[in-house]
């Protein structure tokens, strides 16, 4: 609670005072603290955790008067009573009747459509709604019935309102799909994953969504509601198979399944463009290696053609003015070197060898995925450059109607085929290759995709990218300003930049003579040279507490340590059933849970955990397993332990708690069956990069399960702002793959300071704030490059504070932004401005990082925690 939220909460004017003062000396502290308490929340203190030793201080202090410890309130007592009457009294507040109830309960059912809102903090909402009615419920039992009653209302009048808009058709196939959980339609089928990139995974995708556009589901009807009500239904769904849905009601039966299948719809869009871009991908990265593979075996195949072609030199330079026939035929023959031309001119250009190679596999394989596929897509751009890919797929459409393989090259659209790929499309004839034309497409539609510049009609991760900025920006600037902690003058914003930058750049100017670890070079590539930091001794203890933690704990089952953490932390609380009740008594489903806990986190498996339990079936540690874990419920209770961890370090021994964290990725192995397996660049294989940020101390706050060619830059932005742990990141640790300059721009309009351990620190360059400033930095001289555009920041800085806004308040994910302004769009106006802003930050890191070594060493440190994380 802020200083200020404290006074306002526990501040007592005149007449409260005299109010107080009508009570005898001893009742007054508590008056007064009931009053307070009550005129802040809407209701009485009921339990220990309300009893607040700060506010009874600060109320003493204004009434004069000695504070007793807070053991001695009697919340039932008598005297309390009375005491709340007398206040309620005092502040004209009647007791709540069976009208005000219902208009109560009325209230809280049109508030949870707009908001997403947990029980607890509905329980708080209703009493400010009563007290701002000037009612008052008198028992915390009562409010948790209306507030529970009110959300049994709203989500039964949600699933009535969804039922009566399915025709009576849709109604006998979502039957159906129950009744026949495993045919064409099935229940189990919707539920399925998408598979693998393969062709009849795409083909089975294209169907499922086929049926799902069949049904005419009203997703009108979820337009207002919040998210998290969805997701809500839709997990109670997940953790029942067709049997226990058959079981419902028919309107909830119906209800259920209809809400489920209109977010499954957009999920299984979502799946079948990923399908289609790793599609789209493989074609091209097997027929380069393809092709690049059959070079190298045609080198190693006529290695004759070294030698001829040392034959050819060899008597060129012996008679450099006698005639070709005289000098070169005799050596290599007529014969020879026409073949040798021949066999050049067959293969082409390395490009269009790929583009052959790619445009048999579609045509032989591929290709059948094209009708279906554009039958359940429909593709959109709100950037009219892109249109002419739009207008070319709705060609590709009428030209598979009509069979053709060639058609005249002047129907295809303006600018749908680029330059290097019209060899290939365009025949000598002038003709357009129908099939090359779709593979040109194509291409560019999965570019154009990843770039958000052409988006899906109901797709979630691949929608309109307008809907990814707050639709409320306007309306609510200054909150969005407030919450970013940024000034709404743009200009103030660049002066502060520009102040720092021109002080780190005369900081660094005066201090590099004297600084031995660092220097610049006059000439080549790589001007600046940093000595590299001596390593630090081991800490002389470190040995034998490693010693004495094994002897005291030699053999500990991961088991005990799991239950003792759930004993001490409480962290099974956060695992709720996706049920409407609970049956399981608590002690039972906590044991089971950590049986499932144990199975899923170690990968045995529950059929091998349930084996050893004995006692335990494997049905029931599945039920446990889909009825109580899923993604938000795993990250809440580690955000649990995590900050139970921070909490109990003694800072004697740990240190004060730190506000640095690192993060870095790690590659993990993964079946070709997970649709987010792919190929590591770097590292090789095929996985998934789990993406770690882990503080200094070694405890990691937040973890993220990535592609392996996602951005590492988004991974970290979402990491900090999603961690959901006490800790308050204001410095992020990363290596060379996690910062870019437009990672720079959002770490700093996003209130954190980017510190990447650079590994091409020797080609870095160092911006200017203005023009007449290099002459002022002699000794900057070989490393300095251009001046920042600040009029460019200037003119972008809402646009730059809406997109930052976006990612805090999670209205689209990091990754999606970004893809927005990759290097590839360089025209984007918000793009340029955040490369300038990005320019400037990161030029004041490298004036600190160059000029402080033990700024490199606090960078290193905290990398080296991550890498040895990885390590384990």
């Amino acid at each position: 609670m802020s200083d200020r939220s404290f006074l306002e909460c526990w501040s007592l004017d005149f007449d409260d005072v005299g109010f107080v003062e009508g009570f005898n000396l001893g009742s007054r502290i508590w008056v007064a603290f009931q009053f307070r308490f009550f005129r802040t929340h809407g209701r009485f203190p009921s339990r220990e955790d309300d009893l607040c030793p700060e506010g009874l201080q600060y109320l003493g202090q204004q009434l004069d008067l000695s504070v007793p410890d807070t053991g001695q309130f009697r919340f039932h007592h008598v005297n309390t009573r009375r005491h709340r009457g007398a206040i309620l009294r005092y502040l004209g507040v009647r007791r709540a009747t069976d009208r005000d109830r219902s208009a109560l309960r009325t209230w809280i059912v049109e508030d949870c459509r707009s908001s997403s809102s947990t029980a607890e903090e509905q329980i708080a909402s209703g009493y400010a709604w009563c007290l701002a009615n000037s009612v008052h419920v008198p028992s915390d039992k009562i409010m948790e019935r209306l507030v529970r009653g009110a959300r049994n209302d709203f989500l039964e009048s949600l699933l009535a309102s969804i039922v009566r808009c399915l025709p009576t058709g849709t109604q006998t196939k979502l039957d159906d799909s129950l009744s026949e959980p495993r045919g064409p339609g099935g229940f189990h089928l919707m539920k399925g994953d998408a598979g693998a990139a393969t062709l009849d995974n795409v083909l089975g995708a294209c169907d499922r969504l086929a049926f799902l556009e069949s049904l005419e589901l009203p997703g009108d009807q979820l337009a207002g509601v919040d998210q998290a009500w969805i997701a809500m239904l839709c997990r109670r769904v997940e953790g029942e198979n067709a049997s226990e849905m058959r079981r419902h009601g028919e309107e909830r039966r119906l209800g259920l399944y209809a809400l489920y299948l209109m977010d499954r719809r957009r999920k299984l869009t979502d799946d079948l463009i990923d399908l289609l871009l790793e599609i789209i991908h493989r074609l091209q990265t097997r027929s380069r290696r393809t092709v690049i593979g059959g070079i190298a075996r045609d080198i190693e195949r006529v290695h004759g053609k070294e030698r001829l072609l040392f034959d050819i030199a060899e008597a060129a330079v012996e008679d450099p003015e006698g005639r070709v026939i005289d000098v070169i035929y005799p050596v290599a023959g007529v014969a020879k070197l026409n073949a040798v031309i021949d066999e050049h001119r067959a293969k082409g250009t390395l490009d269009k060898r790929i583009q052959t190679v790619m445009r048999g596999s579609y045509a032989g394989h591929y290709r059948r995925m094209m009708p279906k596929l554009l039958s359940v897509l429909r593709f959109r751009s709100n950037n009219a450059v892109w249109h002419p890919i739009l207008d070319a797929l709705e060609l590709i459409i009428s030209l598979r109607e009509g069979k053709r393989r060639t058609v005249p090259v002047g129907i295809a659209p303006a600018g749908s085929i680029p330059s290097g790929w019209k060899e290939f499309v365009v025949d000598d004839k002038g003709r357009l290759n129908v099939i090359s034309y779709e593979l040109c497409v194509l291409n560019q539609l999965r570019d154009s995709i990843r770039a958000r510049e052409i988006w899906v009609e109901g797709a979630d991760r691949y929608r309109n990218p307008d809907q990814d900025l707050p639709a409320d920006f306007e309306e609510r600037r200054d909150s969005y300003y407030t919450g970013l902690g940024l000034q709404q003058d743009a200009r103030v914003f660049v002066a502060d930049i520009r102040a720092s930058l021109e002080e780190e750049l005369q900081f660094l100017n005066a201090t590099l003579p004297k600084n031995d670890t660092v220097r610049l070079r006059q000439t080549g590539k790589n001007l600046i040279s940093v000595t590299p930091l001596d390593r630090q001794p081991e800490p002389a203890g470190l040995i034998g507490l490693k010693n004495e933690i094994g002897r005291t704990w030699p053999m500990t089952s991961l088991l005990d340590v799991l239950k003792e953490t759930a004993l001490d932390t409480g962290f099974l609380d956060c695992f709720e059933s996706s049920a409407s009740r609970e049956v399981l008594a608590h002690d039972v489903r906590n044991r089971r849970l950590l049986l499932a806990l144990q199975s899923v986190g170690t990968n045995a498996g529950l059929k091998r955990v349930a084996a050893g339990a004995g006692d335990i079936s494997i049905d029931e540690l599945a039920h446990v397993h889909r009825r109580y874990m899923d993604a938000k419920a795993l990250r809440a209770a580690c955000a649990r332990v995590t900050n139970a961890t921070l909490a109990i370090r003694n800072p004697e021994i740990w240190g004060p708690a730190g506000t640095t964290c690192a993060s870095d990725s790690t590659k993990f192995g993964a079946w070709d069956r997970n649709l987010m397996t792919e190929w590591h660049a770097r590292y090789g294989g095929r996985g998934v990069m789990i993406y770690w940020h882990v503080e200094r101390r070694a405890a990691c706050i937040y973890s993220q399960l990535k592609r392996c060619s996602s951005s590492e830059v988004a991974a970290m932005i979402e990491g900090v702002l999603r961690h959901c742990t006490d800790m308050e990141i204001q410095r992020q640790y990363i290596d060379s793959h996690g910062q870019s300059a437009v990672g720079f721009a959002f770490a700093h309009l996003l209130g954190f300071e980017l510190a990447p351990r650079l590994k091409a620190i020797a080609r870095q360059k160092l911006m200017l704030a203005s023009a007449g400033q290099r002459t002022s930095l002699p000794n900057l001289a070989p490393v300095l490059s251009g001046v920042v555009n600040w009029n460019e920041i200037v003119r972008q800085y809402d646009e730059m504070v809406k997109y930052a806004a976006a990612m805090q308040h999670g209205t689209a994910d990091p990754e999606s932004i970004l893809r927005r302004f990759s290097r590839g769009d360089v025209m984007h106006p918000t793009y340029k401005a955040l490369a300038e802003l990005g320019r400037a930050i990161k030029t004041i890191f490298l004036c600190r990082y160059l000029r402080l070594e033990s700024f490199r060493r606090e960078i290193h440190e905290g990398l080296n925690v991550i890498e040895n994380w990885n390590s384990a």
